[in-house]
């Protein structure tokens, strides 16, 4: 980011703290959350503001940012604070304001949320066509790994390269981001995993999901396909894909039947995410010179696997 946006963002973030006349003179240490390429985020007190990625679309984000504000989606989303959905354009980047919520602790493992998570996308995934703003994007799930495979070729020659590259070659075109999605279309996240939960109001309010910047219409299966990945590649312990995947059925979830094989929906999602995962590991690993680590073999393992073995598509996955 460039050195004048994150003082300018930490004034933002401040100013969405403190009433509009008044001038900011607390001893709130400011906290940088985030500096990432695809967006950096600044917390002052009871206050997030992000700079969303360079070249992000204002008329997309403020769709999303509708979809997130709507009062009928309260409880599923964290909704922006005021003045809502509307992006402010701070040195060339888009910026929203945000409530500070309780993210999932990396340290206690055990207390994964996977029950609300799931739950929380089962309503997400049955919101009515009624409440969704016309032109409402797709999900950009497909897009992120196709992104990430183009930076894995970027990269240069790595031997781990050709299973992870074969994996992806064998997947539906919808799948690569090269037709469009099967289907009529669900509210999606599109990027779900556990860092994508908060507990507003901080610190023990209920579980809320957060992150806009891919939401859109799409395969509902995509935001079950990174724990499904997990679980098929022997990273997450079959106990909580079990509580996930039985949480997320029981709250009436459209993206898996009811009862029986989930597989045959979740297996290109899961598939996609898995190459999505060692791409960015291989293409990460090249730019640091330093080796795979066990996880990151794993996955770069589990799509030498895929690569042998045709993944199962319904009628419209062939598309």
């Amino acid at each position: 980011m460039p050195a004048d946006v994150l003082p300018a963002l930490t004034v933002r973030a401040r100013a969405a703290t403190h009433p509009p006349s008044a001038v900011c003179t607390c001893t709130i240490r400011d906290t940088v959350l985030a500096d990432r390429p695809d967006g950096t985020v600044v917390r002052h007190g009871a206050t997030v503001a992000k700079a969303h990625a360079p070249g992000t679309d204002t008329v997309e984000l403020s769709r999303r940012l509708a979809v997130a504000a709507h009062p009928d989606l309260s409880g599923i989303l964290l909704p922006p604070l005021s003045p809502g959905p509307t992006p402010v354009d701070l040195h060339g980047r888009l910026v929203t304001c945000w409530p500070y919520g309780t993210p999932v602790d990396p340290e206690a493992p055990e207390d994964a949320p996977w029950e609300a998570a799931a739950a929380l996308l089962a309503r997400l995934h049955s919101t009515p066509p009624s409440m969704l703003p016309a032109g409402l994007p797709p999900m950009r799930g497909p897009a992120k790994a196709a992104r990430a495979v183009a930076r894995l070729r970027a990269a240069g020659p790595h031997p781990a390269a050709d299973p992870v590259l074969r994996a992806w070659s064998v997947l539906p075109a919808w799948a690569r981001a090269e037709a469009p999605m099967p289907g009529s279309g669900a509210l999606c996240h599109g990027d779900l995993h556990l860092g994508q939960l908060v507990r507003h109001p901080a610190p023990e309010g209920p579980w809320l999901l957060i992150d806009i910047d891919d939401l859109g219409l799409g395969v509902p299966a995509w935001d079950l396909a990174r724990p499904a990945a997990w679980y098929a590649c022997g990273l997450l312990p079959p106990d909580e894909w079990t509580r996930f995947l039985t949480a997320y059925r029981r709250a009436g979830g459209p993206a898996v039947p009811a009862d029986g094989d989930p597989w045959a929906a979740l297996d290109v999602p899961a598939r996609a995410l898995t190459v999505q995962t060692a791409a960015l590991a291989i293409a990460k690993s090249v730019t640091a010179d330093r080796s795979l680590d066990e996880v990151q073999q794993a996955v770069v393992d589990a799509c030498d696997r895929m690569a042998a073995v045709p993944p199962q598509l319904k009628p419209d996955d062939a598309k």
